[in-house]
């Protein structure tokens, strides 16, 4: 998920004193708005994918119908191999890219920061936890192409394609809350302060 909202990418975040700090640098304005298009849409993507996930993984662990496992898992192979990679890379891309090229930067505040380690930990999860648990399940119902879901011997199978897509789920949505609330404040502002006083004494 992005490390900064739509809103947060073109607003410029208050200093403790209320004054708006000018920003370091920043993305030309059309490159802005083509980022956090870039970044909406890959971000809910990454999203509605892990959501298509787990609804395909609860109803293999729910039903008894082999061919109803068998279709589920193989959608969620097809599904994974497609999209995993370049809707988590997209995500944590741009969410880089708008972070470091506004002035809410990657690590002033804390909230962002935190979004970022969760969207690392989330692509890095996805990339190659997710993946091989879906490939695991689509590997496991091509050996039995026919007969009841006992006969799979799926095993914990079963619960990883509802517990990793559910885990990645709730990741997305802390990040979610965190864009909306913004908790924590700056990192860095009781430390600016010093400095920020002695460049006026200086003038």
């Amino acid at each position: 998920m992005s490390f900064s909202t739509e809103s947060s990418a073109v607003a410029s975040p208050a200093d403790g004193g209320g004054a708006l700090r000018r920003p370091d640098r920043r993305l030309p304005v059309r490159v802005r708005h083509s980022m956090v298009v870039l970044h909406v849409v890959a971000s809910v993507s990454w999203l509605a994918l892990m959501l298509c996930l787990l609804t395909l993984g609860t109803t293999a662990l729910a039903t008894r119908d082999a061919g109803t496992v068998r279709t589920a898992y193989r959608a969620m192979g097809m599904l994974g191999d497609a999209l995993i990679i370049p809707l988590s890379l997209l995500t944590l891309v741009s969410g880089v890219v708008l972070a470091l090229g506004t002035p809410w930067g990657l690590f002033r505040f804390y909230w962002v920061g935190t979004k970022f380690w969760l969207t690392l930990g989330a692509t890095v999860a996805s990339i190659f936890a997710l993946t091989a648990r879906l490939h695991d399940a689509v590997h496991t119902v091509a050996l039995h192409p026919s007969g009841p879901v006992s006969a799979m011997h799926l095993g914990f199978i079963r619960y990883n394609m509802v517990i990793v897509p559910a885990v990645a789920l709730l990741l997305y949505l802390a990040n979610v809350v965190l864009s909306v609330f913004k908790p924590w404040g700056r990192r860095s502002a009781g430390r600016s302060e010093p400095g920020q006083r002695r460049r006026r004494v200086q003038r």
